[in-house]
């Protein structure tokens, strides 16, 4: 029997703003507790970070030791087309649909996804069609909200030169924060209604965690947050 209460959690918002953070925190949470406090047991991750990290690392390779052209991005590590964005969304898709072979999987796991969209590539109005209609029916969306100015304030803040494919350690360098990331487009998406998003004429509920002042940095401030955040995405998918 599921004890669990939630399917899929898709954990949205700008580069550094605690997203990986509040992972960590679940991470580290006995299992116990986390399904008490928060209605999440076991659960498995998906982040298009590695995948895109793997394109780089590939195009290195490719440029520097093969002498081949670059596949994915070119010379300041900006995607050659647009629409890979989208492809890393679909590829999210795909992996959630590799956990799906097991028709018994959500008795017993939650699937946490995770991403960033800024305007400038489509924003989160070009990256949510992409969400299979499997994800999307059984999600409920976190947005985790933070000005660009505290983003760049923590994304200067983690990266460590020396782990840059690191989850909780890797950064972006200025410039290209502020051209990717510096506008979205969350609040135009969400005005609609304050709990649903229209996804292809699926409903998926929405709560917003509001990071300012950062609570992602302190556990002692983060637990209680994330206990009320989950308590009212509970009450969204409980109705």
């Amino acid at each position: 029997m599921k004890q669990h209460c939630f399917d899929v959690i898709i954990l949205i918002g700008r580069p550094a703003s605690g997203k990986s953070e509040i992972i960590d925190y679940l991470k580290k949470t006995p299992y116990e507790e986390r399904l008490r406090r928060f209605g999440i047991g076991h659960f498995d991750e998906i982040d298009d970070f590695p995948m895109l990290w793997a394109w780089f690392e590939e195009d290195a390779i490719l440029e520097r030791i093969l002498g081949k052209p670059r596949l994915h991005t070119d010379a300041r590590g900006y995607f050659l087309h647009r629409y890979f964005w989208d492809l890393l969304i679909e590829r999210i898709s795909l992996e959630y649909d590799k956990l799906m072979r097991d028709p018994s999987y959500h008795e017993k796991r939650t699937t946490v996804i995770e991403f960033s969209r800024g305007t400038e590539h489509g924003g989160y109005a070009a990256a949510f069609p992409h969400l299979s209609p499997r994800i999307l029916e059984r999600a409920v969306i976190v947005y985790v909200d933070v000005t660009y100015e505290e983003s760049l304030r923590k994304n200067r803040r983690r990266f460590n030169p020396a782990r840059p494919d690191s989850i909780l350690e890797h950064g972006l360098p200025d410039e290209k924060l502020e051209r990717l990331y510096k506008e979205v487009d969350w609040e135009e998406i969400a005005s609609a209604s304050p709990t649903h998003i229209d996804v292809k004429g699926i409903l998926v509920p929405y709560v917003v965690f509001h990071n300012m002042p950062s609570k992602t940095d302190d556990p002692a401030l983060l637990g209680p947050a994330l206990e009320e955040i989950f308590s009212r995405a509970r009450a969204l998918v409980a109705r």
